[in-house]
């Protein structure tokens, strides 16, 4: 076995070594070499780079994240800068520069042939969520009464610009779409047919104007490897690949991870971020949270005749909020994650609500006994029943609110993943107070 087998990137180059160096970039598949990538300083960076050949270094440069491409375009001379940037796919360039200050944009868009340019800016055109900001607008178009053994010609004349060639558009004259066909009908047709022959009509299309996520799950749904996008009269201006729709995908889940933590969504790579940019993307949920906190503490403060009665109850606090602010957050992900993939929809509301106040039913059942059986041993019978019954309507309370606030939010056109599970738990602990308290009075007369 090699050495370099076992190293990663930094180790060979704190060896000082470009033979070793060289030889680790040569037995890496590109996006091994991305990863790396985000691990090193500026300077190991730019000698990384210089070993790689030109088609490799474009390879190794489309798997980076956008953030990353931005510094490492930052430090190219301008030769080498404008060829990274003519070579890059037209959507994967108006992605970066989606992000980027606009004197970066200004400077690529200089850089930039007046063909790439062109192609670059319609797609910056569209609204930043939008289908037609990631669509590719490199699509193979075959006219309608294309006799089969000449669409391959039209797919070798037109395929080497285009973001891929499974993906076919069968076009009227007036760049209509007719309807959608794959390569491997096009090889397996007899010779005798024209693209209209083979042209799905029914195939779904994308409009230019429609939400990029739901586009992106809409390719996954329908197993297909992209979409055509078409404008209001169904004229053909891009295409969604399978690939991009799986990138888009994994960005989204990413983002609703991060509200879910009640954390601001980050982007670049994780090593990458200074502690103050992570600490900047947490505090401003953790200032919102430790204030609606301040409901415990006024729950608390309204109930402190009782706890002063019976001094055992406030053993269970604890116990209670908790049990109630777990249950809360696990109905909240799971109608967030509902949502998310178009299983559930606002509309659903009541039905969810149903389902969700019997799965807390069947889960305060279970755990209000033990709750119950604490209370027993600990303070007696009748603290054991307000603890058991407390718990039964906690669970009962967290489960139909958790699961209810994404619906309300996205009815209110707010991201689902806003309600975040902290933010539930928070409103739960309060909420479920004020439940335990009222059964408090009613058992022990308090």
């Amino acid at each position: 076995m090699d050495d370099t087998d076992d190293q990663d990137l930094r180790e060979a180059l704190s060896s000082g070594n470009v033979g070793n160096i060289a030889t680790w970039l040569e037995e890496r598949p590109p996006h091994d070499i991305a990863e790396e990538f985000t691990r090193l300083d500026s300077v190991q960076s730019a000698l990384v780079w210089r070993l790689l050949n030109r088609d490799r270094a474009l390879e190794v440069f489309e798997e980076l994240g956008v953030q990353e491409q931005q510094e490492l375009l930052n430090g190219m001379r301008d030769q080498a800068f404008r060829e990274i940037l003519e070579s890059m796919d037209p959507d994967d360039r108006a992605r970066m520069l989606g992000e980027a200050p606009a004197t970066f944009a200004h400077r690529v868009l200089q850089g930039l042939s007046a063909k790439e340019r062109a192609m670059t800016a319609s797609l910056l055109g569209y609204p930043e969520d939008s289908v037609g900001r990631v669509m590719s607008p490199e699509v193979v178009t075959i006219p309608e009464s294309t006799p089969v053994p000449d669409i391959v010609k039209v797919i070798k004349r037109k395929g080497k610009d285009a973001e891929t060639i499974d993906i076919l558009a069968v076009v009227d004259r007036s760049r209509k779409l007719v309807g959608v066909m794959e390569l491997s009908q096009v090889v397996m047709a007899d010779e005798d047919l024209t693209a209209s022959d083979l042209a799905d009509e029914n195939a779904p299309t994308l409009a230019a104007t429609d939400d990029a996520e739901g586009a992106a799950r809409l390719v996954q749904e329908t197993n297909r490897l992209g979409l055509v996008v078409v404008d209001s009269e169904t004229r053909v201006l891009g295409v969604l690949t399978v690939d991009d729709a799986l990138e888009l995908i994994e960005e989204a889940d990413t983002e609703d991870v991060a509200r879910q933590a009640a954390t601001l969504p980050s982007s670049g790579h994780y090593l990458s971020a200074s502690p103050i940019r992570l600490a900047g993307l947490r505090v401003v949920w953790l200032l919102i949270l430790i204030v609606a906190a301040t409901l415990t503490v006024s729950v608390l403060q309204l109930f402190e005749t009782s706890l002063e009665a019976v001094t055992a109850l406030a053993l269970f606090i604890p116990l209670l909020v908790g049990t109630g602010g777990n249950v809360g957050a696990q109905a909240a992900t799971s109608a967030v994650r509902a949502l998310a993939v178009g299983e559930v929809r606002p509309s659903d509301a009541l039905r969810v609500a149903w389902r969700e106040s019997r799965v807390g039913l069947l889960l305060g059942l279970v755990l209000g006994a033990l709750a119950f059986g604490a209370g027993w041993i600990v303070a007696g019978i009748p603290v054991g029943l307000v603890v058991g019954i407390s718990v039964i309507l906690v669970c009962i309370w967290a489960a139909t609110v958790g699961s209810l606030m994404p619906l309300m939010a996205r009815a209110l056109s707010i991201d689902p993943a806003v309600i975040s599970a902290p933010l539930v738990t928070t409103l739960v602990d309060a909420t479920g107070l004020v439940i335990y308290f009222l059964v408090a009075g009613v058992i022990l007369g308090i």
